[in-house]
């Protein structure tokens, strides 16, 4: 068996009689490329939420590279070598891109107290900021403020932050939500180009990017996984297509099997 990454056993939340996430199990190989999937209302974002410590799970254990990790909160969660993106990013928009890494680094390493010390204390958390910025492209919009580049390159530069973080799992909420069609590949490239030690758990809903990006999919309604497996036999499910997509997602589904 692949050394695991992340495990999810048995999660649940519950919000009074309310059972939003149930029973979900959930296993993340090392170097992983793996899609959630789910139509509005499946409870995807409670558990990402779960997986990353900023909701309390009502039962179940979070398990990260061997460490149970249930009871700790986000920021512990990223030392143990968890990272990640928001649907929606929250940049520091007046700040350049590269003013945004490396606030994001310099906080990691706690370096952030000593800021007005001599560079060459902090080379190796510059360099680093620039090979991130580099490895996604980054390097030419370094010193442009976040509210003067495209949407599209905003969701590169929250890529960068996690992976300044130095994650081992990399958990991206619908990375492509709101960016142009003509900018989603540049996206795609960047995380295609992410190290394959990283495991990678990618909630999304458009099926293009799940084919491209994913070599294994779950699939959440109603707060419960009703499949989990490569992308063929997921998207030949019919249990998957008539419980979670229903009549339109069957023709979806069918045009990206033969696509």
């Amino acid at each position: 068996m692949s050394e695991l990454a992340l495990e999810a056993n048995g999660l649940c939340k519950n919000y009074g009689g309310l059972r939003v996430t149930k029973d979900v199990t959930l296993s993340l190989p090392v170097g992983a490329r793996h899609a959630l999937i789910g139509p509005n209302g499946a409870g995807k974002t409670t558990l990402v939420g779960l997986l990353s410590g900023t909701i309390e799970p009502s039962a179940g254990t979070i398990v990260l590279r061997g460490r149970d990790v249930t009871s700790m909160g986000p920021a512990a969660r990223v030392k143990h070598g968890l990272g990640r993106t928001f649907q929606v990013n929250s940049l520091f928009r007046d700040l350049t891109v590269y003013q945004n890494v490396f606030l994001a680094i310099s906080e990691h390493r706690g370096i952030s107290k000593h800021l007005l010390t001599s560079i060459a204390r902090h080379r190796d958390a510059i360099e680093e900021v620039w090979r991130v910025l580099d490895m996604l492209g980054l390097s030419a919009d370094a010193s442009r403020c976040i509210n003067e580049i495209a949407y599209g390159r905003q969701r590169l530069v929250e890529i960068a932050i996690a992976l300044v973080l130095e994650p081992r799992v990399l958990l991206l909420d619908e990375p492509a939500a709101g960016i142009p069609g003509a900018e989603v590949p540049i996206l795609l490239n960047a995380i295609e180009r992410l190290d394959e030690s990283i495991a990678v758990l990618m909630i999304e809903h458009d099926m293009q990017i799940v084919k491209r990006f994913a070599r294994s999919v779950t699939v959440l309604a109603e707060g419960e996984v009703i499949e989990s497996g490569p992308p063929d036999t997921v998207m030949a499910s019919e249990r998957v297509r008539t419980v979670y997509l229903g009549r339109s997602g069957q023709q979806r589904f069918g045009e990206l099997k033969h696509a």
